[in-house]
Formats: structure tokens, sequence, C-alpha cells
């Protein structure tokens, strides 16, 4: 008997364990060395890892993702050229130290633009970014000025530059997610992929590093890095920036694409050091690490269709009963975990209520639908009718009635012409009134005269029978 009650109790423990289990859909995240990371999908601009993203760190030589794209503002906006040639002011290399990563240029010698931004981006020089600086806005504090003010319309509200290079200061400051910003804008410029992914750059002035190419420090794209050469080369990744230093950490900013997805991977704050004789750089194994997880658990898979029909609209005038279907303006791919079934896609949709008025063009935008897969927001599609919602005519003549007699001037024309009629009305029946009583005055004033007429011949009949009657009388006599 007792044997019997104790299944119970164990079948009751067993479901309390499963629920407080963690669900087995969920994805375990990789452990990283890195203090802040963020992982990105670069199609939406979906964060699809974070640690610490809004942590203000020292950001080092990410800094010169910055100093690059207000470089590449300049150019674009004719500010100057990449052919420019800039000769380097005298304090170019204040405040460098011996190990500063440097392209060796000294003040006096004279550059191109573009040498100057792929030293910056390719070899870190750290005294090319105060040259670009001093050249655009005339001093190196009027350029810092600049990147603040660029990174304020950008959105970062954890940065502020002090420098143009990363070197350690104590007010100069980002974060994981501000750096991502700050590259996404740069990316926007076609030549920054290009500069960022290069792999080495031969400098037009022969007297940069004796004349042989400079190397990428990015060891995900150049096997011959300073950073352990060829362990970290990774086929998937392109671009972007190293940094380093004692304060930030090893940092790094990339890019990778496999299989038409597209990510970009930051990591600060990593540590590097000498294990078993071997140097290990965990900004590029982290990184990989994170490309890796993303690769493998993550596809595009598409979850709303512009075949589906998504909602139903209410559209005045319309022929018909008036129902007018509403579909995605563009198919919809997201980028979600293998293990998310695209059916469990919610839409929140929202009806524009003022355009609801026939006639409407096919594509016309009637709303929107905001997209939650598994609790998470991922943005929203615009709703367009998928062919030409007629006009019914009658329900239209109906309408322009009603809008005519709605305006103002016409109500008040009505209520001129309603006073009018009504007084004229009354006119009217106050004079067929008088006329009738007049009328009636004339026929009993006519009845009078009659009367009296009557009467007086009445009495002349009588006078005249009464004077015969005293002649016959006299006759007798």
């Amino acid at each position: 008997m007792k044997k019997i009650r104790l299944f119970p109790l164990l079948l009751i423990f067993c479901l309390l364990f499963a629920l407080g289990a963690p669900a087995a859909s969920a994805l375990t995240e990789p452990a990283l060395d890195a203090q802040a990371a963020v992982l990105l999908d670069l199609n939406s601009g979906r964060v699809l890892l974070e640690k610490n993203k809004d942590e203000r760190r020292a950001p080092a030589s990410l800094t010169k993702i910055m100093t690059v794209l207000l470089a590449l503002d300049a150019v674009s906006s004719g500010r100057c050229a990449m052919d420019d040639m800039v000769t380097a002011q005298a304090d170019c290399r204040e405040g460098l130290g011996e190990d500063s990563s440097s392209a060796g240029i000294n003040p006096g010698d004279v550059l191109s633009m573009r040498d100057l931004i792929y030293c910056a981006m390719i070899s870190s020089a750290n005294e090319a970014c105060n040259v670009i600086g001093s050249y655009l806005e005339g001093s190196v504090s009027a350029f810092v000025d600049k990147m603040n003010q660029r990174a304020q319309a950008l959105g970062c509200s954890n940065t502020h530059f002090a420098n143009t290079n990363g070197l350690p200061m104590e007010d100069h400051y980002s974060s994981a997610y501000d750096i991502c910003l700050i590259t996404l804008e740069a990316m926007r410029h076609p030549d920054f992929m290009e500069i960022a992914n290069s792999v080495s750059y031969t400098t037009e002035s022969i007297k940069l590093n004796d004349g042989e190419p400079i190397g990428n420090s990015n060891a995900l794209i150049n096997p011959q890095s300073d950073y352990g050469g060829s362990r970290y080369l990774y086929e998937y990744a392109e671009g972007i920036k190293t940094g380093y230093t004692r304060a930030a950490g090893y940092c790094l900013l990339s890019t990778a694409k496999k299989d038409g997805v597209q990510l970009m991977a930051v990591v600060m704050g990593c540590n590097g050091w000498l294990n078993a004789g071997l140097e290990e750089y965990r900004n590029f194994s982290d990184t990989i690490t994170l490309y890796d997880w993303a690769f493998e658990n993550f596809s595009y898979r598409t979850v709303l269709s512009t075949t589906e029909v998504l909602a139903q609209a209410t559209v005045d005038l319309a022929q018909g009963d008036g129902q007018t279907p509403l579909y995605a303006q563009q198919n919809v791919e997201l980028l979600l975990p293998n293990d998310v079934d695209p059916g469990s896609v919610e839409t929140k949709v929202t009806i524009h209520d003022e355009r609801l008025v026939a006639p409407l063009a096919a594509g016309t935008v009637l709303g929107e639908a905001q997209i939650v897969v598994e609790g998470k927001d991922y943005g929203s599609v615009r709703l367009v009718t998928g062919s030409e919602v007629e006009l019914a005519r009658g329900e239209f003549m109906k309408m322009k009635t009603r809008e005519f007699f709605s305006k103002g001037w016409v109500i008040t024309l009505l209520v001129i012409i309603l006073v009018l009629s009504t007084a004229y009305i009354l006119l009217v029946i106050r004079y067929r009134s008088l006329r009738r009583k007049h009328l009636e005055e004339r026929r009993r004033a006519e009845q009078r005269r009659r009367a009296a007429a009557r009467e007086r011949e009445q009495q002349a009949a009588a006078l005249d029978g009464f004077d015969l009657d005293m002649e016959a009388g006299k006759s007798e006599e």
C-alpha cells in the first residue's frame, strides 16, 4: 500500500523538476574573456548577444574608427580629397610614447590624405590621426570637438573623446555598443570597408616603412600580423580595427559573412598572455567564438510573406462590403535561432484610420504590423493594399451630398432661405387672413346696405299706402 502512494509523489516531483528546468530551446551563450562585447546582425542591426554593452570603457585604438569616419565625411562632402597632400604639423607626435603605435611620420613630412587614412586604420598610427585632425579642423582640439559632436548625433550616450587616437586619458571613453554605432555609420562610406579589409598597404611616400608595405594588425584577416601569425586567421572575417592599451586591454571590432548571414562583433577588455610559451590574444579567440556560435545557431528565415493576409481594414465608400485585406509590404526575413519555430511569430497590427477612404491604389500603406517572436520585438513592417480599392458611386454621391450640406456657408444660406420662406408664408397667411376679414366686412356692409335699402323701400311702400288711404277717405267724404 505504501509503495502505491509513493508513485504519485514521485510523479509530482518529476513534474516540478521539469517545470523548473530551463527550456530546451534556450541558447547557451558562449563564455567570453572580454569585459564587454556585442554581436550584431548587420542586416537588421539587432543585437544577438551582449555583455556590458553600455559600460563605459577605454576604447584604445577603436577610437580611430571615428577619426577615419570624419576624414571620409570630409572627402565625401568635397572639403578635401584623397589626393590632397598634407604636411605633418610640428606637434603631430606630442604625447606619443616610445612604444606608441606609429607609422614613422615626423613633423614636416608630406603625405596624401589617402596615406594618412590607411596608416591610421592599417598600422594604427597615432600621429597620422593627429595630422588628419589638424588638417581638417585647424587643430587637434577642434577636431576632437567634432568627434564628440558626431558621436552625440549618432546617439552614442556613453562616449566622450579626448584625443584622436585612443591613448589613455581620464575623460576618454566609449562603450561596446557605441563603437558599433560609429562603425555602422563609417561603413556607409564605400571606401571604409575597402580600407579596413586591406591586408597590407604600400604608401605613396617612400619615406614611410622604407617603401615596404605596412601590414594590417587584424590577425583575423592578416596571416602575417604581429598577433600570432595565422593561428587566428578566420576565413569569413572582413576588417575592421584592433586596439590595445594597458587601460583598455585587447580590443577588436570586426565583421564576418557566411551563407548570407552578416555579423559584426566587438570585444573590449580582453586579456593577452603567454600560455605554455604560446602567446594568447583573447580579443581574436573571443571574436571567433562569437562568430562560430552565431553561424552554428542562427539562420535567416521568412516569417512574413507578401501573399499572407495579415489584417482586414474597413474602407469607407469602397465597393462591396468595404473590407480590404492588408499584406506585408515586403517579405520579412529574420535571423532567428534554429530551434525557434517561424510559426510562433506574432503580429500586433495598427491601422491608420485617417486613410481609410476609397478609392485607393494597390500598394497603399494603411497600417503597420509589429513583429514579436517568443516575446521579443523584431521591429515592424508596413501593411499595404494588395489591389486597387474601387469607389462605390452611390456611396460617393451620398458622401458628397452630406459634405455639401455640412458646409458652413450652405447651412447659413439654408437658414436664411428657411427664415425668408417662413416669413413669406407668415406674410401670405396674414395677408389672406386680413383679406378674408376685409371681404367679410364688405359682405356684411353690403348686407347691411341691402337691409337698409329694403327697409327704406318698405317704409316708402308703407307711406305710399297710407297716402292712398288718405286720398280714398277724402273722396268718400
